[in-house]
């Protein structure tokens, strides 16, 4: 019996279902999809490729998705990965000697983007390091949006990595958009945070900077500098949104 459980989140994920089972197949045979209510054939596929699948009703809080996980994993390891995401064969044999080594470690896996036909290498894409394996008893999940992971075992960064197939088009980067600036702004407003629009602008303006100069954007080319110029508008909307509540607040 495997030690390792990798962990699915899905909706409507029917395009990367099948590869990416199979992908984390390659690790363990134990694969749990957390599905939020996909209306395609995510789930079909999910169980005929030999996925256990459970069910939580979507809340737009994925670390609540990511905590419900832990309550179905029944070993010792648990790995998180994303529909669009692969590990690279290099990756794969890290992660199973890991689970193999049983040592009292949480590991850090590095991640390369693709975004609309294109490596990512700076700014608001570049490669970036996620913790995503555990001890399945030693972590829990905080905050609604861009989720993270607490967890008190020594942290090291496993050798290979995760390529990450994110926005194929500019649809979907849309509808993240809008989701995620939507998000942030109802748990920034519940738990306090206020804004006016003074400092939304600096805030976006300050985003840029840090997208297309200091983390080097541009060196991606017209699609690095489009990323950064998103970044602003990512960065001011959700500011927007939050001061949109507060003047209903205070209506």
């Amino acid at each position: 019996m495997s030690n390792l459980t990798v962990v699915i989140l899905t909706k409507n994920e029917e395009k990367n279902i099948v590869d990416v089972i199979h992908n984390a197949k390659q690790v363990t045979e134990t694969v749990l999809i957390v599905d939020s209510g996909s209306t395609d054939n995510t789930v079909a596929l999910a169980e005929a490729n030999g996925a256990k699948v459970v069910y939580r009703a979507w809340d737009n809080d994925f670390g609540a998705q990511r905590n419900f996980a832990l309550q179905h994993v029944t070993t010792k390891w648990v790995l998180y990965l994303d529909a669009d995401e692969r590990l690279n064969s290099k990756i794969v044999e890290a992660i199973k000697m890991t689970a193999t080594a049983d040592e009292q470690k949480q590991y850090s896996i590095k991640r390369k983007s693709v975004a609309f036909g294109q490596e990512f290498n700076y700014g608001v894409l570049k490669p970036d390091f996620v913790p995503r394996l555990f001890k399945t008893k030693n972590v829990h999940w905080v905050n609604k949006v861009h989720e993270k992971p607490v967890c008190e075992d020594k942290l090291e960064v496993l050798d290979g990595y995760i390529e990450h197939y994110t926005y194929t088009g500019w649809q979907q980067w849309l509808h993240k958009f809008d989701q995620y600036t939507t998000i942030w702004a109802v748990d920034s407003y519940a738990k306090g945070k206020r804004v006016n629009l003074t400092k939304a602008f600096g805030h976006a303006v300050f985003g840029f900077i840090q997208m297309a100069i200091l983390k080097k954007g541009i060196l991606d080319g017209g699609m690095g500098l489009a990323m950064s110029c998103n970044h602003f508008f990512y960065t001011l909307m959700k500011y927007l949104k939050l001061i949109e509540l507060q003047r209903k607040g205070e209506n």
